[in-house]
């Protein structure tokens, strides 16, 4: 039985130094405990907390338990061979994702859809973890039907079985049905949800039905879970793909993305010219590399074919769909490869052309990075995941939330969850993940629905902000250690990123703009300086309130500034963790003017 696996080849592990493994090159299984306690692996479940409305003890029980058991199955296995999450340690991080993803989609809507507020007040919970368990569950399928795997002793693994005791290898079945594991889900899926929290989810029936929809393949039968699940597997892997390049040049070197990838980057560092004050192949500004589409298609087809690398597409239209599909090229907001932007120098030049975006980490190193373009290039029509209508090469970089759809900047620019990776997992066979940009605040307040107004302080004061502060984190609204997060934790305490979250206070309280302006301030800073008349900071050891935060991470250097509370309960119900990618800067900061 076990001898076609000796002749048609070699067992794949991809192994890594940083991995544990047996001295005959076998992976070894880990427990979940150890498998989860990655820092992004732990941002990650941070973020599926807080888009809960549950204690720690409930938490444990309806999503951390389904969780580590999942963990334990997938244990080391890669997301797919050479697409996304391509990587040792692939299929458990695709699996944090899109929970991530989709639970920050369901926020915004009302389940069960139709029902009246009381049937949806009652029902929230269940819904919400039925989403949960039908995003991790969506492809663990996979494990059953794309991959052969044997123990150290050469005995045949199926999941079935339970979760690996002994040291493992597997590869890529060669004959595989890329449609069938959505079929084999259910083989495996009491694996992972215990008897308990079936008999919970089948006392729902409209949830039920959709839940085993999900878990059967048949998303199109599924309704509102269907589609949540489609959209954040979809995000995940754009994310994945496109923010991530790290994980791209680990691909394996025959695969597509690969040779894309490497060709590009010859041709942008040796025969491209860029940043021109006038016609140039391309600019590259703080949120992007910009490249003329038919210039960049026609060179690198013509350098790979004269590499003699074959299954190139021969047309334009082929190549920019295989960049897209490959997460290379960032999508447009009609979804497609193809930007339509206007380039104006700081000489008045400006011309219209068509482009292909890519992040500029797929290319350089934060070392490498050449200064950007003096000029602006502004995309005709705005795209999901920009701070504004229009990023200019002027604008700073910011880093973005976790998005809806395949057209979300990367999380990490997940949580890149979400740019370029940063830190180098024990498990992972990848080089280093970068998590700087979606671990980080920004100064710009993120555009999230103005809250309802507080009834018991309808007056904006220093005490006001504080219970509005507590409100917005108790009800998830303002959210903590995530992309844009305005609050973090750092140091055990609160640190509150300034102005944004005074700018934030400002725009859903509208009644300061004529309070600023009777002292001739803006409105933001009059929001801190009600806050300072509290007393409820440190203060540094010269006197200044304001603290500076570093950004840890390969990119450029990216600090943040703003305030310490002294007791973190005036605003926290219960205790957060730290987040891992933010230190504490033990200097004076400049105070920020704006």
């Amino acid at each position: 039985m076990l001898l076609p696996f000796r002749r048609k080849g070699v067992f794949t592990n991809r192994t890594s130094s940083a991995r544990p493994e047996t001295d005959k090159g076998l992976l070894m299984p880990q427990p979940a405990a150890r498998l989860l306690a990655t820092p992004r692996r732990q941002l990650l479940l941070e973020h599926i907390w807080q888009r809960t409305s549950l204690s720690r003890q409930q938490f444990g029980k309806l999503y951390r338990g389904p969780i580590e058991r999942y963990a334990e199955l997938v244990q080391q296995f890669p997301a797919s061979e050479s697409h996304h999450h391509a990587y040792i340690g692939g299929m458990l991080d695709h699996g944090l994702e899109i929970i991530a993803y989709a639970l920050k989609l369901r926020q915004s809507r009302l389940l069960p859809a139709g029902a009246t507020p009381e049937t949806q007040a009652a029902q929230s919970e269940a819904w919400t973890a039925g989403i949960a368990y039908a995003a991790l569950l969506h492809d663990v399928g996979k494990i059953a039907v794309d991959l052969d795997v044997e123990d150290s002793a050469g005995r045949v693994w199926h999941p079935w079985h339970g979760p690996l005791q002994s040291p493992y290898r597997f590869r890529y079945r060669k004959d595989r049905d890329y449609h069938l594991h959505g079929a084999a889900t259910g083989l495996l899926y009491m694996r992972v949800l215990d008897t308990a929290l079936l008999d919970w989810l089948s006392g729902h029936p409209e949830l039920w039905a959709a839940l085993l929809f999900v878990l059967a393949g048949q998303y199109e039968r599924a309704g509102m879970i269907g589609e949540l699940v489609t959209k954040a597997d979809q995000a995940s892997v754009a994310q994945a793909l496109g923010g991530d390049p790290a994980k791209a040049t680990t691909a394996p070197k025959h695969a597509l993305q690969r040779k894309l990838l490497d060709g590009l980057r010859y041709l942008v560092r040796d025969e491209l010219k860029l940043n021109q004050p006038q016609a140039s192949d391309g600019w590259l500004t703080q949120d992007g590399l910009w490249l003329v589409s038919k210039t960049v298609s026609d060179k690198l087809r013509a350098y790979l074919l004269a590499q003699g690398i074959d299954g190139i597409p021969a047309n334009n239209t082929a190549v920019f769909n295989v960049l897209q599909d490959h997460g290379i090229a960032q999508p447009a907001s009609d979804g497609k490869a193809i930007w339509k932007a206007t380039v104006v120098s700081n000489a008045g030049w400006t011309h219209s052309f068509t482009f292909l975006k890519l992040s500029p980490a797929m290319v350089w190193s934060s070392a490498e990075r050449p200064e950007p373009f003096a000029g602006t290039v502004t995309a005709d029509e705005p795209t999901f995941g920009e701070v504004s209508s229009h990023r200019t090469a002027s604008a700073p970089d910011s880093p973005s939330d976790l998005g809806e759809g395949p057209q979300c900047d990367p999380l990490f620019d997940l949580l890149s969850t979400f740019g370029a990776s940063a830190e180098v997992e024990p498990l992972s066979a990848d080089a280093p993940e970068t998590a700087s940009d979606r671990a980080c605040g920004t100064d710009t307040p993120s555009p999230t629905p103005a809250s309802e107004p507080d009834t018991d302080a309808p007056t904006p004061s220093g005490t006001h902000f504080i219970k509005w502060l507590r409100n917005g984190i108790l009800s998830h609204r303002l959210i903590i250690n995530d992309a844009k997060a305005l609050v973090h934790i750092v140091a055990g305490t609160v640190y509150l990123v300034s102005p944004g979250v005074f700018q934030r206070y400002a725009q859903e309280h509208p009644v300061i703009s004529a309070l600023a302006k009777l002292e001739r301030i803006p409105d933001w800073r009059w929001t801190q300086q009600a806050f300072e008349k509290l007393h409820l900071h440190r203060k540094q050891p010269n006197g200044l309130n304001i603290w500076t935060c570093e950004v840890q991470g390969p990119r450029k250097a990216r600090r943040l500034h703003g305030y310490i509370l002294l007791d973190p309960s005036n605003v926290l119900a219960q205790p957060f963790t730290d987040n891992p990618f933010l230190k504490l800067v033990e200097e004076a900061p400049p105070l920020p003017t704006e």
